[in-house]
This record gives structure tokens, sequence and C-alpha cells, in this order.
């Protein structure tokens, strides 16, 4: 610890809550993205001349292209100015996703998509690092269900805005949200410039006294990360996480699927397809629930956001078998416009029985796992120190990284693979239900975290405190 030599700028409550919306709101960025190019897939497809499957594999190597990059760009973070590493990488990823709407071909698609991805990786990597410095350790988990709600209505607007905007001409979405990207990094300007270990009680009266905390990850840190058996758990369940929810960005395939084999046009289908995704997914806001179940637990004991994040992941696996098979009738307007098609689909909630019973399902199921979130963001800043949390964060975005790229990619193989046996729109049913079974593992290692964190948490706390005294 050093002092500091000069006084804040700014940094009051309310620069401090535009700072934690800014973050919360950007990192919905990666997520958008994510959800834009599935409803996309046919007209693409068609545009470009190649199978919809070489679309999915277009989003599999950029889940794993960012994944890689978080973790230079989490690394860098943790060592430098935070602030100016964010502006550049949501930059470059505002050129790569703007170079997706003018490409002519499949191998430039997929160049200027991987551009984006590399730039997305810092929105995530870096920006987790802040917000886990503007927080205190007691509200975390609320704070970090903003966060992961922020994620899943990016893919909410992703899905909605590409199948929407997209219906008729695919390149207007990438276009807008270029124009996000760009407002984006001017909004980065105005936030506050918050200290590392700002948040930690055990820092505070040091920080507060005009000290800086100028500790830093080096390479050296490393094999310390690795060695805090909770940060294991919290890494590798992200392997099997993510397979299952990767491979729920084809939600919107499975239901466009189901309206063509009622008949539906392919454009029409495009539109009912992103919005039964859109609908199905709203379970996510309940992860507020999950942050505060989560805090209130931990309160109570050190395993606390281990245990609700196991209980939730293992309690959904049923409810997602039933969404996938229950029978749903479609009933709207076939060429209608998209305003249309979207006020038949809402109205169906209440008119057709198994769209609301499949809702109900989706809404519980989406619920239970997304007590995953919060939790999970929440057990890395609670086991490690300020200046490991971004490349922890990154590590365990890569390995979700490499699930979310195989349960996306692998999950298409099946789908195709399953055609034989199983009719569209069946075979997505099926293949999608099978993808859900990796959340068993998933359940498995949270509980391990639980016996693990309450002994990292400690020694968390102790090594702060020794810092501290050293003031």
């Amino acid at each position: 610890m050093r002092r500091r030599s000069g006084g804040w700028l700014g940094g009051g409550t309310v620069h401090r809550f535009y700072s934690v919306v800014v973050f919360v709101v950007l990192a919905s960025l990666d997520n958008v993205a994510i959800g834009l190019v599935p409803p996309l897939y046919e007209p693409i497809s068609g545009a470009l001349g190649v199978p919809q499957r070489l679309l999915g594999l277009v989003t599999a190597v950029s889940f794993l292209v960012s994944a890689v990059a978080a973790v230079g760009w989490a690394y860098v973070g943790d060592r430098s100015n935070r602030k100016r590493l964010l502006m550049v990488g949501t930059l470059i990823w505002a050129a790569g996703t703007g170079g997706s709407a003018y490409v002519g071909d499949y191998p430039t698609f997929l160049a200027a998509q991987l551009v984006a991805a590399v730039g997305l990786g810092a929105v995530g990597s870096v920006g987790f690092s802040v917000v886990t410095d503007l927080i205190s350790p007691r509200r975390r988990g609320l704070v970090m269900s903003f966060w992961g709600l922020s994620q899943g209505v990016g893919t909410l607007a992703g899905t909605l805005t590409g199948g929407l905007l997209g219906a008729t001409d695919w390149r207007r979405p990438f276009l807008l949200l270029t124009v996000v990207g760009l407002a984006a990094t001017v909004a980065y300007l105005f936030t506050f410039d918050i200290q590392r270990g700002q948040s930690e009680p055990e820092l505070a009266a040091v920080l507060d006294a005009g000290g800086e905390y100028d500790y830093r990850i080096t390479r050296a840190d490393l094999p310390r990360i690795l060695a805090r058996r909770t940060n294991r758990w919290l890494i590798l369940q992200g392997l099997t996480a993510q397979a299952a929810f990767g491979s729920l960005v084809w939600l919107p395939v499975l239901f466009a699927e189901r309206a063509r084999a009622q008949g539906y046009s392919p454009t029409t289908a495009v539109v009912v397809g992103s919005v039964f995704a859109t609908l199905f997914q709203l379970g996510g806001v309940l992860s507020i629930v999950g942050g505060l179940v989560g805090d209130a637990l931990q309160r109570r004991t050190p395993s606390g956001r281990a245990l609700v994040a196991a209980v939730g992941i293992l309690a959904a696996v049923p409810f997602y078998l039933v969404l996938f098979f229950v029978p749903i009738r479609i009933d709207v307007p076939d060429g209608a416009g998209s305003g249309a098609v979207v006020r038949a689909v809402l109205a169906s909630v209440v008119t057709e029985p198994t769209v609301g019973l499949s809702l109900l399902t989706a809404v519980l199921a989406l619920a239970l796992t997304s007590a995953n979130s919060p939790n999970w963001f929440a057990l890395i800043a609670d086991v490690n120190p300020p200046e490991h949390r971004g490349t922890v964060y990154s590590l365990g975005n890569l390995v979700n990284g490499v699930g979310r790229a195989a349960g996306n990619g692998l999950v298409g193989v099946a789908f195709h693979a399953l055609r034989a046996a199983f009719p569209p729109p069946l075979n997505y049913a099926v293949g999608l239900a099978a993808f859900q079974l990796f959340f068993l593992p998933t359940g498995i290692m949270y509980w391990l975290a639980a016996r693990t964190s309450p002994r990292d948490i400690r020694a968390v706390h102790h090594l702060l405190h020794s810092r501290a005294d050293r003031g």
C-alpha cells in the first residue's frame, strides 16, 4: 500500500451509481451480439450461399475467440488503466460488427465476426473487475444479479432485434449495434475511475486516509490463483454449464421450425421463432431473486452462494425437458408485418393453453438456472483479492467460451444427425433436451465449491487485513 498523490475527482454517490449502471448495461452488449445472429441464420445463409450449420460454426468460434481474448484483456486490465482498455475494446467490437453488415461472402463475414469477438472480450472481463470495486461485499449478489440480468436482457434484445429488424434485411441489426457500440465508448468517458479494493471493508480506513492499493497481478500469481480450490470449481463448472446454455441459442430455430411445420412462410416463421424465444427467456429476470437469496444465505453461512447456485441448476433440468416437448399451437397471420405477428403471439399466451404452459415452464426453468449467474460473479470476488478478480473472471469466461462454443456448435451437428430418426422440429427438441443434461455435473461442482469456499474466503480476509496493517 502507498499514499496517493492527489484527491478524487468526482466519485460521489450519483457518480458511482452512474458508473455501475453504465457497466451493467454495457455488460449486455456481448450477449446482444450472441443473440443477434441465430435468428438470422436462414437469411444470412441464403445471402452468402452457405448452409446454416456453417453460421452456427461462426457463433461457436466467436464464443471461443472472445473468451481467449478476454484473458489477455483482463490480465492487462489487472495491471493498468481499465477505462482506456474498455474504450479500445469497445471500438474494436463496433468495427467488426459494422463490417459484418457490408460483407458479400462467408469468409469475410467470419473475419468480421472474429474482429468483433476480440474487442468484445474486453467488455465483460475488465468491466467485471471495475464493478466489484464499486460495490460492497454485502450487496455483491444483488448487484451481480443485475450484471447477469443485463446479459440475459442482452440475449433477449439480440434475439428480438435480429428476428424483427432483420426479417426483411439481415444487415440492419448489425448497423444498429455498431451505433450502440460507439455510444458506449462515449459513456465510458464519464465513468468513475474507482481504485482497486475500494469496496473492501479491510482496506477502507487506509484508502480513505489517502492510501492507494498498489498490488498488481504478476505471472507468479497464476499458480496461486489455480491453487484456490473454489476457483477450480468455479472455473470448471462453466465447461458443462455453458454447453447447456450454448445450445439454447437455437431456441429461435426450434420455434421457427415448429411454425414452418404448421405451414407458415419462412419470413413469418423467423419472426415467430424470435418472439417465442424472447418470451421464454423472461425467467432470467428472476436472477435478482437468486442474487438476493445468495446474499441473505451468505450472511448466514460462507457456503451460501454456492448452495443457492447448486440447487437452482439441478432443479431446473426437468423444466427444460418439459419445455422442449410440450406441443404448441401457433396461430398468427401468415405474411403479416412483424407488429401483427408479435401481437398474435402475445395474445396466444392467454388464448392458447399450450403456449401459456410453455411460457410458465420456461420461466421456471430460467428462473432456477439464473441463480447461477449472480452467485458465480459474487463468489469470484469473495474468494480472490482485487488484483486477481478480472483475470479469474476471464479464465472462467474462457472455459465458459469453450463450453458454450461446444454446446452451440455440437448441438447443430446433433440436430443434423438426429434428422434421420426424428423429422423437424422433433430433432431440435431431442437435441436440446440431451444437452440440458450437462447441468447435472454443473450442480455437483457448485456443491463442491460450497465445501471449499469458507476457507478461501477467510484466507482473502486475512490477506487484506495484513496488507492494510502494513498500510
